[in-house]
C-alpha cells in the first residue's frame, strides 16, 4: 500500500480546531474587549464538536482565555490552552498544515510565515507551531519544515488531488521570488501530495492584507462544488474583478473533466473603520467543522441569504452564524483565525 501524504480537504473528519488567543501586545489592542467574545464564541462551538487547541500569549493570555471561554458556555474539557508567544491572531496562515497517508499516519508541515509577504511582524506566530509541537500538541505526528513561505488561507483543496490558489498571492514578489509559477507547482505537489493546480487570476477584496488569499473568494465544499464570493452590484468596484474571477471558475474543470457546480455566496454592503477603510466583507470565509459550518456574518441582510446557500450545500451539516464585524476590523474574517486539525 502506498503511504503517499496528501491534505485532507476541511470537510474530512477533524480531532480539534487550532486558535490564537488575542492578546494587549498585539493589533487587537484598541478593540481587545470587543473581539474576545467573537474568539469565545467561535472556540465554544468548535468545543460542542471536537477539540480546541488555544495558542496563548503568556500565563495571563491563559487566564483570561479561560474567563471567556467560560463565560461564553464552552466545553472546557475539550479546550486545551498552551503557553506560546504570539505577534497575532491568524491562525490559518501562521498554523500547521496536516498530511495523512493510506495508513493512518500524520505529518505535519510547518511552512514559512512571512505576514503576507512581509506587511508586519512575524517573528513570533512562524515558531507557534514549533513550540506547540514541543509542547505535544500534536501528538505523534512528524513535523517537516518548509522553507517555502505558504499560508493556509491560500490554498484550497478538494480531496481528490485538486488544489486552487490565485496568482496574486502565491506569484506575489515579498514570498517566494526565487522561484517561478512552474517551482511553485512542483513545491506543492511535493510537499502537499496533490496533483493538479488550478489558478484564479482575478479577484480581491478591498481592505485584505493577504494578496488575495483563496478563502476570501472561493472554497472547495466537496470534490464537485465550489461556493464563490459573488458581487451583484454594478456600481462596486469588486463588481468586475469578481465576474471575471466567476468567468474563470465557470471554466474550470474537475478530474474527471466536469464543470464544477458553482454556488455564488452574496455580497454584504459595504462597510468602513473609523478611518473610513473598507472592511473586506466576505461569507466565503466559513469554517468546515464535523457536523457543522461556522458562517461568518456582518449584521447585513445577506447573512440570511448566504446561510440558507450554505445549508444547501451541507445538508448534513448545521450552519451556524457567527458575527464577525469585529474581525474584519483587523482586515479577516472567521476561517482566517483558525485551522482544522484532521482526526
Amino acid at each position: 500500500m502506498t503511504t503517499k501524504y496528501t491534505l485532507p480537504p476541511e470537510w474530512a473528519p477533524q480531532r480539534a480546531v487550532q486558535l490564537t488567543w488575542p492578546h494587549p501586545a498585539s493589533d487587537w489592542a484598541p478593540r481587545l474587549a470587543a473581539v474576545l467574545p467573537v474568539f469565545a464564541r467561535i472556540a465554544r462551538e468548535i468545543s460542542f464538536r471536537e477539540e480546541v487547541l488555544m495558542a496563548c500569549h503568556d500565563t495571563t493570555s491563559v487566564k483570561v482565555c479561560k474567563k471567556y471561554l467560560q463565560h461564553a458556555g464552552a466545553n472546557l474539557a475539550r479546550c486545551h490552552l498552551h503557553t506560546v508567544p504570539s505577534n497575532d491572531s491568524w491562525t490559518r496562515d501562521h498554523g500547521p498544515l496536516i498530511l495523512q497517508n493510506p495508513v493512518g499516519q500524520h505529518k505535519l508541515m510547518d511552512f514559512a510565515f512571512n505576514a503576507w509577504g512581509l506587511k508586519f511582524r512575524a517573528d513570533l506566530d512562524n515558531q507557534i507551531t514549533r513550540h506547540l509541537y514541543a509542547q505535544g500538541a500534536y501528538g505523534n505526528a512528524a513535523l517537516e519544515i518548509s522553507g517555502m513561505v505558504l499560508e493556509g488561507g491560500s490554498i484550497e483543496v478538494d480531496g481528490a488531488g485538486t488544489l486552487l490558489t490565485t496568482s496574486a498571492c502565491l506569484l506575489s514578489p515579498n514570498r517566494n521570488p526565487q522561484w517561478s509559477a512552474a517551482q511553485i507547482e512542483d513545491a506543492l505537489r511535493t510537499q502537499l501530495g496533490v496533483e493538479r493546480i488550478l489558478w484564479l487570476h482575478s479577484g480581491h477584496l478591498e481592505g485584505d492584507d493577504t494578496d488575495a488569499h483563496i478563502d476570501t473568494l472561493a472554497r472547495f465544499c466537496n470534490p464537485h462544488t465550489i461556493a464563490y464570493q459573488s458581487c451583484d452590484d454594478p456600481d462596486d468596484r469588486h463588481f468586475a474583478p469578481l465576474q471575471q474571477m466567476a468567468a474563470e471558475l465557470s471554466a474550470f474543470r474537475n478530474r474527471n473533466g466536469e464543470h464544477y457546480h458553482l454556488i455564488p455566496l452574496p455580497w454584504a454592503q459595504a462597510q468602513f473603520d473609523e478611518e473610513d477603510n473598507r472592511l473586506p466583507l466576505t461569507y466565503a470565509n466559513f469554517l468546515i467543522l464535523n457536523a457543522a459550518v461556522l458562517l461568518p456574518t456582518y449584521d447585513d441582510p445577506a447573512d440570511h441569504i448566504a446561510q440558507e446557500r450554505l445549508q444547501c450545500i451541507f445538508p448534513d451539516r448545521e450552519v451556524i452564524p457567527i458575527p464577525c464585524s469585529e474581525l474584519a476590523r483587523q482586515h479577516g474574517s472567521l476561517h482566517c483565525v483558525t485551522m482544522q486539525l484532521p482526526r
